[in-house]
């Protein structure tokens, strides 16, 4: 069972340093039919305009994953650390009892385009942690890339729920194809280009939950960019 939600369905705001775009109900965006998928509970795609960011705000219990599509995302919190995000890598931050960060595009020319995933934890109240890895798009190309987990395995950041997150970049009529578990459920997000997910098809923004499927098959119709979500 596949159900697709629209790019141009998602909420849309325009604040003219930020465009902003969520799959599920978040901020001033509120719809009581889209408040997240499983543990799933935010995704967020971004367009910060240079020289502009997010001031210092605080996150609670929360998985929160960023993955940077173009330009480049200045990170800083109250855990000491202070990073720049690019392209090809993924940051993750658990908010646990509690953190508080900045997020800013230093760039004058460049915007950055980033999606930012929210995961609910499995458990309230740890230790918040931080952690950002670079993943090649040679590591992406033609497969299914995992890359954060709630398993310690294969170098994937890791995450304090019962979930995984694969990237994957294909070329026309490249394809990838994964099982899923009885009692597992899926969610494909599609960054860039087009692509058919067992025979639905979707472009950019859109993206796609499934239930009760054995198998996926995700075949591009263009150069195209995934995120697929296995969840619990």
């Amino acid at each position: 069972m596949i159900h697709v939600r629209p790019s141009q369905e998602r909420g849309h705001l325009d604040f003219g340093w930020l465009d902003t775009r969520h799959t599920f109900s978040f901020g001033d965006y509120y719809d009581p039919h889209h408040m997240g998928f499983r543990s799933l509970r935010v995704i967020n795609e971004d367009r910060v305009q240079p020289g502009q960011g997010f001031g210092t705000h605080p996150h609670s219990n929360m998985e929160i994953l960023t993955v940077v599509l173009e330009g480049a995302l200045e990170h800083k919190d109250n855990m000491g650390n202070g990073s720049t995000i690019r392209p090809g890598e993924v940051q993750r931050m658990s908010a646990g009892t509690g953190v508080t960060h900045s997020e800013f595009n230093h760039s004058e020319a460049e915007a950055v385009h980033f999606y930012q995933i929210w995961i609910l934890p499995e458990k309230k109240g740890i230790t918040p942690g931080y952690e950002q890895k670079a993943f090649s798009l040679k590591e992406k190309r033609g497969k299914l890339l995992l890359v954060a987990s709630g398993e310690d395995k294969d170098g994937a950041l890791k995450i304090h729920q019962d979930a995984k997150l694969f990237l994957s970049a294909l070329g026309p009529g490249e394809s990838v194809a994964t099982p899923l578990k009885p009692g597992r459920h899926a969610w494909l997000q599609v960054a860039r280009g087009r692509v058919s997910l067992n025979g639905t098809s979707l472009e950019a923004g859109d993206g796609a939950s499934v239930s009760d499927e054995k198998d996926l098959r995700i075949e591009a119709e263009e150069d195209s960019e995934l995120l697929l979500f296995d969840l619990g």
